[in-house]
């Protein structure tokens, strides 16, 4: 298997330069905030974080290819850097903490074009959590300084805790039923919204998520962080990574359950 340690040692350098880009402007008083064509907001943060983290990419791994939500796509390759400068940025320009700069590097193999190194970088709640293929998944502040993750083990719906994001997504695309089936005949709802509850459920701290729809750069390097503690992540369709434009993430053993009720 491919040793992918000097790449998220990369990542974890790309995303120091992004944390300290976006506290910068964290909760200032003069952030520029326009409106994208999709009517979401961008800030001016948005922006420099990922053209610091595309600056050092063109540097460091001059033949890789960069996927990122504010500029798009550059280059062409087997590999390919897949980045969110902020995820969570309606949280960022309102001074609510739960945002964080999404890294990760996926490589095309026998099952496509699939996550191999993740990483998830929250520096106002001062977290931070990676993933590379085959090495496990972590978090802590730094590679010498970290706690191995691992999934929950509960086995049933009625015994544990869902999160997800808001009911307007699931009401839009005809689904809002089977989304309230799954809420009430779980033992805990929580709205924690964006990268959060996916790292949780990598932590085991919730045991399955959901949300019906996402970019590719939200999901990258959940998915690999995810997996790499034992959990499940597919789409809606049940396709395992991060390629369906939604995700459901697990601990595995109530995947199937969960897909259950949200495609009934």
């Amino acid at each position: 298997m491919p040793d992918y340690h000097d790449d998220l040692r990369l990542a974890h350098v790309l995303a120091d330069a992004a944390d300290a880009a976006t506290m910068e402007r964290f909760k200032a008083l003069d952030l520029k905030i326009e409106t994208k064509p999709d009517l979401t907001p961008v800030s001016e943060a948005d922006k420099a974080a990922e053209e610091l983290i595309r600056t050092s990419l063109k540097r460091t791994r001059p033949r890789d290819a960069v996927l990122g939500e504010e500029f798009g796509t550059e280059g062409h390759g087997s590999r390919r850097w897949i980045i969110d400068p902020i995820d969570g940025t309606k949280n960022y320009v309102r001074g609510v903490p739960v945002w964080a700069t999404l890294i990760a590097l996926t490589e095309l193999g026998e099952q496509g074009d699939q996550p191999v190194v993740g990483l998830v970088s929250a520096p106002a709640l001062n977290r931070r959590w990676w993933a590379a293929k085959g090495g496990g998944a972590y978090t802590g502040r730094s590679l010498s300084q970290a706690t191995r993750l691992r999934v929950s083990q509960v086995e049933a719906v009625r015994d544990a805790s869902f999160a997800y994001s808001s009911l307007h997504g699931w009401e839009e695309r005809g689904m809002l039923p089977g989304f309230l089936e799954l809420s009430r005949n779980c033992w805990r709802t929580r709205g924690y919204g964006d990268f959060w509850p996916y790292m949780m459920v990598a932590e085991g701290s919730v045991d399955a998520c959901a949300e019906p729809e996402l970019s590719l750069w939200d999901m990258a390097a959940n998915a690999i962080i995810v997996q790499e503690a034992g959990g499940t992540f597919t789409g809606l369709d049940g396709q395992r990574g991060p390629h369906s434009g939604n995700a459901v993430a697990s601990n595995g053993l109530l995947h199937e359950e969960v897909l259950g009720y949200l495609t009934a």
